[in-house]
């Protein structure tokens, strides 16, 4: 178990370092306007955030001890089709949930 002192310490210093981000691009840039190959790359944002979130749980899955199991992975591969063919995120999110509760009804 994690001592308290650091436990806090953490938090705090996680704490300072997300409000330093966001106030570098609100507070110290406020009403300028920013470059354009800075937008550009600010796009692909939104976009990395949601596979940066998934990937740990198809790659090392805590429910089974870290091992790949084919649930999750047939539910990322349907994810990653979908998402790819019709370019809707909601019907990607969903057949991607889809299919991974029906895998894992079936195969127990």
């Amino acid at each position: 178990m994690i001592d308290k002192t650091s436990l806090w310490i953490v938090i705090i210093g996680l704490g300072i370092g997300s409000f330093f981000l966001r106030f570098v691009f609100t507070g110290l840039v406020g009403e300028r306007q920013m470059p354009p190959w800075l937008l550009r790359h600010l796009r692909y944002t939104a976009v990395a955030i949601l596979p940066a979130l998934v990937a740990p749980q198809v790659l090392w899955p805590s429910g089974t001890d870290g091992q790949l199991d084919l649930p999750r992975v047939s539910a990322a591969v349907v994810t990653l089709s979908v998402g790819l063919v019709t370019k809707n995120v909601l019907a990607a999110i969903l057949s991607g949930a889809a299919t991974l509760y029906g895998m894992l009804y079936f195969l127990g």
